[in-house]
């Protein structure tokens, strides 16, 4: 049986279960682990600035493309403990990633070595498994288990912790015999499927809501084929935005609390019945309980049992994996089809895209400073069905999904649930990595900008091309809103007259200037007409140079962005909606006025 250390057979295992990319920052009880990976080759290792950052490159790099597995890599002590936030980011939205840590050797784990801090106890909440390796021999297990864990039920994120006396020792073990294990999701029976088809059957006005799971099931064809069969709208979740085209004849808009569209919020009140798959119910989404289940009648398909009933019971709760039970559902729609025993459901979709032609919020300002809005119009103009949009969280990442066109599944990237400021920027980086080709788009406020900046360098460095539009209002926008409710704007502006940049005014930090010194390219747009150009330029730029390009737009101070602080049947819209076609010119069906 060939010898080699534990770190190296660990190294060997990463590539046989598909790990070409990893990021990371190495560090004295890690090295070994580095040294494994120099040695072996196979692995593309990209070095970030902060290892927060490295987990979320992680997450953008898993979530990029079907059968990814983002891995995260970080000594010790801090390092570990910076990845906490990633790890918590990647289990609230169901994202398998690999964290590995070093740690200090096993001898003096109870004697407050240095870096020697117990994570796996500090990771257990935020994984599906944390494990610190105390023998060598169990390193080829603890990694087989740790993928089949990350892909097994609902996805999730592992950790590993090697003491570096762990790593150095040598173990029998051959590569060229491993495995990996078979991987277990829950799946429907016939007779479940029947029974929801007869429920959606017996209703009158249905609607599919597709989640996230949808999409780490790789089921999206599935559904939209279901959908078609049927004829059933669908209402994609945020993180589910994609899972059919936007301009698709069956796509009835978001609902929520904040990422929703008017139409979508009025077409899900129309509803009688909600088939729901891959979905959580989350409160962003439902908003009060009581408006959104009312009248309705609801099945819910999780892959994890546990979801079923969490939030509101539904009719019928069944536990399967969404590319299992949409198979069925298939299967099922097909023979009714051809039986002649589904309804009709024209006159319902027609009506779903009568509301989303006349129900429409206002995107064409002409305002300088800029409205937030012209700048979304203006980026769908630029960037078109191809992008991928990457943002987590604010007023930006709120309007963006009201006003933004999403085409395909994995391209609208969003940190759904944890919503950690700074995640933007390294999840571009990570979704860039594994998409070099493909048009990658990010959005951020200028705090969200503001908290991982340092990783433009990243991008820099290893020449990681994409576009960053960054909207600047100098304001914890978001929270600025909501503190409407207590009657206060208190420690929210982050204005201040920058004595080099006198330029700016009062909007602070040089964007332009911090983002070129990190290696990039950047634009600052004043004015409406100045951002298509812009946009148009900073492609070019991002393809010649193949590094990050931030394009930052100067915004009004104060903007409210529509939302709701209760329930999706009373959105405060806060500014003008469209009433001529003119004031939403890229909306996705040409405004319609009675």
């Amino acid at each position: 049986m060939p010898r080699m250390t534990a770190a190296r057979a660990a190294v060997e295992i990463l590539k046989r279960e598909g790990v070409s990319n990893a990021f990371g920052v190495p560090g004295a009880a890690i090295n070994p682990f580095y040294a494994a990976l120099k040695a072996s080759g196979g692995v593309h290792h990209t070095l970030a600035r902060h290892v927060e950052g490295a987990s979320h490159m992680a997450e953008g790099y898993t979530r990029a493309a079907a059968g990814n597995i983002g891995v995260c890599i970080g000594t010790s002590g801090p390092a570990g403990t910076d990845m906490i936030t990633g790890l918590y980011s990647a289990i609230a939205d169901s994202i398998p990633i690999l964290c590995i840590t070093g740690q200090a050797p096993t001898a003096v784990l109870h004697k407050e070595d240095f870096q020697a801090v117990d994570i796996a106890s500090i990771a257990k909440p935020v994984t599906k498994a944390a494990t610190t390796v105390l023998e060598a021999a169990q390193v080829p297990g603890v990694f087989q288990q740790a993928f089949h864990l990350m892909r097994t039920g609902r996805p999730g994120p592992v950790l590993i912790d090697l003491p570096i006396d762990v790593q150095l020792t040598e173990i029998e073990f051959d590569p060229e015999l491993y495995e990996p294990l078979p991987v277990h999701k829950p799946a429907a029976s016939r007779k479940q499927i029947e029974r929801a088809v007869e429920m959606l059957n017996a209703s009158k006005r249905p609607l599919l809501v597709a989640g996230g799971g949808v999409i780490n099931a790789d089921a999206c064809e599935l559904l939209v084929e279901f959908a078609e069969l049927t004829g059933v709208p669908v209402i994609p979740t945020l993180m589910g935005w994609g899972i059919l085209p936007d301009d698709h004849e069956l796509n009835a808009g978001m609902v929520g609390l904040q990422t929703s569209h008017r139409y979508g919020n009025a077409n899900f009140l129309e509803s009688d019945f909600v088939l729901g798959v891959g979905n959580r119910w989350a409160n962003r989404h439902t908003g009060k309980l009581d408006v959104y289940t009312q009248g309705r009648t609801f099945v819910h398909v999780d892959v994890e049992p546990t979801q079923l009933g969490k939030i509101f019971a539904p009719d019928l709760g069944i536990a399967s994996d969404a590319k299992a039970a949409l198979t069925l559902f298939v299967e099922v729609a097909r023979e009714l089809k051809a039986a002649g025993r589904l309804k009709d459901r024209s006159a319902w979709a027609a009506s779903t895209q009568e509301r989303k032609a006349t129900l429409q919020r206002r995107t064409h300002f002409d305002d300088v400073p800029l409205k937030p809005q012209r700048v979304y119009e203006e980026m769908n103009r630029a960037f078109g069905p191809e992008a991928r949009y990457v943002t987590t969280i604010g007023l930006s990442q709120i309007a963006g999904a009201q006003m933004l066109h999403v085409y395909k599944p994995r391209h609208w990237i969003n940190c759904g649930q944890a919503g950690p400021l700074g995640w933007t920027i390294p999840a571009a980086l990570g979704v860039a990595t594994a998409d070099p080709e493909g048009m990658v788009v990010a959005l951020s406020g200028d705090y969200d900008f503001q908290f991982m900046l340092e990783e433009l360098a990243v991008g820099a460095q290893h020449r990681i091309p994409y576009v960053h539009v960054l909207v600047n209002n100098s304001y914890l926008g978001l929270i600025r809103q909501a503190q409407r409710t207590f009657d206060i704007d208190f420690q929210v502006n982050l204005e201040f007259e920058n004595l080099n940049s006198p330029e700016l005014g009062v909007y602070g930090v040089d964007h332009v200037k911090v983002v070129e010194g990190l290696g990039c390219k950047a634009i600052r747009v004043t004015e409406p007409d100045q951002l298509l150009p812009a946009f148009e330029e900073a492609k070019k730029l991002a393809a010649e140079f193949r590094v990050p390009v931030v394009v930052e737009a100067i915004l009004e101070r104060v903007t409210n962005i529509a939302m709701s602080g209760t329930d999706i049947a009373s959105v405060n819209e806060f500014e003008d909606i469209a009433t001529d076609p003119s004031h939403a010119p890229t909306a996705i069906r040409p405004l319609t006025v009675s």
